[in-house]
């Protein structure tokens, strides 16, 4: 709300503010209406947490024929394709698997769940598994058994992370909340839903160790930004440690404008600041008169020193060396530690995915940014010349990304003599502090226009009027180097482009060929984990403990692998691990997902998987609202599958192990360990002569006649509510 001055009575005023819902005041005839009434905008659903388990729709959304696949029942096989089936005028899709031999097995499309794209390294010569054999099963007892070591050393790690006692922030003052309404953008959901889990852990005694997964430009500096808000209003320090100068200058910025409206000392501390500045900023620190400061690795020196340190806040930490990684785990053992990255290395994603560390995901990208357009190819200069001048004639900047600093002022010589419209500088870590900060501002403030530079501007550079980028030798960078060099552009509503460029006639290495496969492959939105697990794909997972762990991975996959380690762990912590039943559904009721409404095979896949992955109503309500905001309203093909996702929960809940339908009846065969015998003469009463028990030993079964041969998937749902 703005100040009474603001406020004119006897007409009508427009005035930000934060309201719930309008009100009425008689004594100044004054009447407030919220924009939520006025436009009748609906809140949005949140999304519900189990629809975010880390790693599932990533190891599958982007399977191909000819891949290798998972089954948790039946192994290692190699993915055909989708075939639809059509018998007796009901029709089904089903994935189409080759195992050793001439063996195939045909997977229905609800039954998802269960496969998984195979993770691991030097996958050309996988053997797959044999159907019908115990292959499988004896891999997965091998590879339990050489994790029981591992396991032990996670358990220890588990209890000393438990015992720790750290500072319990307070829950949210006014403050937090008029300083979260004052962001100028509209929070995702994810967005709200990070923010949420950081101060529950906040909140806590147990020390933090968060890691924030986010694609490039979506919002993990805001995040952070609340975080250390909330540190300031208990008069706690922060520590917010970047990777490079430059965004160091960058992120110094954005906290100062952030913050500005309240008593919060900011400051930076990196080689960009004097001597004689650094000195000040130390003193300050140690005294308390520093609230939040941002800066390299430079804080980490012995010489800093916090009056009242209550979070560390770290962007991108396997960009650090040893030395650093090793002070920040003496770090982490006191206070709460907020990790960021767009990228997850391999090693670090394990370990959240095994529950090493907590984990937040921003899958959700803000509101009009599009992909950045890819194009890899081999360099050609007319190409160069053509990206720049198109860049340049709609008013945009370029970065020209050059890793030699031997020979970049040449390169930037070559580009002014091949774009002589062009503003041209170069810039490159071995440059003082001050030279390097009058590049950048030049560039920020549209003097220059293209800039040729090393990877310094690998993190976290945010200039959203550059949108384009070209990468030269492209080949000698890692992958998650070359997603977030391509995510310096794109940071607007401006369409960007990326031109990944190696040198002409040269034999690649097949590492980097699929490195550069995989930049191309992954444009879309949520690239980041994709892009983590691809590399994991090329490079192995390494060792999460110091030892190597790949001849134990290829054998059952990266997600098995996870899988078979977190049972390990709670097998020797003394829980029971009970394997989880697969159910199946076999109605005869057409449940597909037609071409003429979805033609993609890799969007079908996605979307199958996702039906399958559905864990309650809120999971398949996610579903719905993304098909529909995807390809618009579906056909009734698609509606049976998502009623029977909605049965197969049902099943799962009420102990049914398999449905299936045979004529005019329909056939329940429960687990005969958690059935209740005693619901069955309710049953028989309810549904009168229309209803047979047989009680197997193996599994009990009750038969229940078809009343509505059209209402079938209804008449399933009404017997499962029953029971």
């Amino acid at each position: 709300m703005e100040k009474e001055d603001d406020l004119r009575l006897g007409v009508v005023n427009i005035l930000p503010g934060a309201f719930s819902s309008g009100f009425e005041c008689d004594d100044f005839d004054l009447v407030m209406i919220s924009t939520s009434e006025v436009f009748e905008i609906k809140p949005k659903r949140r999304k519900s947490s189990s629809a975010f388990k880390e790693g599932e729709k990533i190891v599958f959304a982007d399977l191909k024929e000819n891949d290798f696949i998972v089954h948790k029942t039946h192994g290692i096989g190699q993915y055909i394709g989708v075939n639809t089936i059509t018998a007796d005028s009901v029709t089904k899709d089903y994935i189409k698997i080759k195992y050793k031999g001439d063996d195939i097995l045909y997977v229905p499309t609800d039954a998802l769940d269960n496969v998984r794209k195979y993770i691991g390294p030097e996958i050309s010569d996988l053997s797959l598994n044999k159907l019908g054999s115990n292959e499988w099963k004896k891999a997965k007892e091998r590879v339990k058994n050489n994790l029981r070591e591992v396991a032990e050393e996670l358990i220890q790690l588990y209890a000393k992370r438990q015992k720790m006692q750290g500072f319990a922030f307070a829950k949210d003052t006014l403050w937090q909340k008029e300083f979260e309404e004052s962001f100028e953008y509209t929070e995702t959901e994810d967005q709200l839903r990070c923010i949420e889990e950081v101060k529950k852990d906040m909140e806590s005694t147990r020390p933090m160790d968060r890691l924030l997964c986010g694609d490039v430009g979506y919002g993990k500096t805001e995040v952070a930004i609340r975080a250390a808000f909330k540190s300031c209003m208990d008069q706690r320090q922060v520590a917010y440690l970047v990777p490079t100068t430059i965004l160091a200058g960058q992120q110094y910025a954005s906290f100062r404008e952030r913050l500005k409206e309240y008593p919060i000392q900011v400051e930076g501390l990196s080689r960009f600041r004097t001597a004689k500045e650094q000195k000040e900023i130390l003193k300050k620190l140690e005294t308390g008169e520093v609230d939040i400061v941002v800066g390299t690795h430079r804080i980490l020196s012995k010489d800093v020193k916090f009056k009242n340190l209550g979070l560390l806040i770290i962007d991108e930490e396997h960009r650090f060396g040893v030395k650093a990684k090793e002070t920040i785990k003496q770090m982490k053992e006191s206070i709460d530690v907020l990790t960021m990255t767009a990228t997850p290395i391999p090693r670090t994603l394990h370990m959240s995915v095994v529950g090493m560390r907590d984990m937040s995901v921003i899958y959700e990208p803000p509101q009009n940014r599009k992909p950045v357009q890819t194009y890899v190819l081999e360099y050609d200069k007319e190409v160069i010349r053509e990206a720049i001048l198109k860049e340049l004639e709609r008013g945009g900047q370029v970065f020209y990304l050059y890793n030699n600093v031997q020979n970049i002022t040449k390169k930037a010589s070559d580009i002014s003599n091949l774009v002589p419209e062009a503003k041209v500088d170069f810039a490159h870590g071995q440059m003082s502090s001050s030279e390097l900060e009058n590049i950048m501002q030049d560039f920020i403030d549209k003097k220059t226009n293209v800039l040729v530079c090393t990877t310094i501007l690998e993190s976290g550079i945010d200039i959203p009027n550059a949108n384009t980028i070209i990468v030269e030798n492209a080949d000698r960078l890692g992958l998650a180097q070359l997603y977030q060099i391509r995510g310096r552009v794109g940071r607007s509503d401006t369409q960007a482009y990326a031109y990944i460029t190696y040198r002409r006639d040269k034999m690649l290495s097949e590492e980097a060929d699929k490195r550069l496969k995989a930049i191309k492959e992954f444009t879309e939105f949520g690239s980041g984990f994709k892009i983590a697990m691809r590399d994991l794909e090329i490079r192995g997972a390494g060792s999460i403990m110091g030892e190597i762990q790949h001849g134990h991975m290829e054998q059952v996959g990266y997600d098995m692998y996870c899988k078979l380690l977190d049972e390990v762990v709670k097998e020797i912590q003394g829980e029971t691990i009970e394997e989880e039943q697969e159910i199946q559904i076999d109605l005869n009721v057409s449940s597909y997902i037609p071409d003429e409404f979805i033609e993609s095979p890799s969007q079908k896949i996605e979307i199958y998987q996702n039906i399958a992955s559905c864990k309650n109503e809120e999971d398949i309500q996610n579903v719905i609202d993304e098909i529909i905001d995807r390809y618009g309203k579906f056909p009734k093909e698609i509606e049976n599958l998502l009623e029977i996702a909605k049965i197969k929960n049902l099943a799962r809940e009420k102990f049914v192990l398999k449905i299936n339908q045979r004529g005019n009846n329909i056939i329940y065969y429960f687990d005969e360990k958690k059935f209740n015998v005693d619901v069955v003469p309710k049953l028989m009463s309810i549904y009168k002569g229309n209803i047979k028990f047989s009680p197997s030993k193996i599994s009990p079964y009750i038969t229940v006649q078809i009343t509505n041969d059209f209402e079938i998937l209804q008449e399933c749902k009404e017997f499962l509510e029953r029971i």
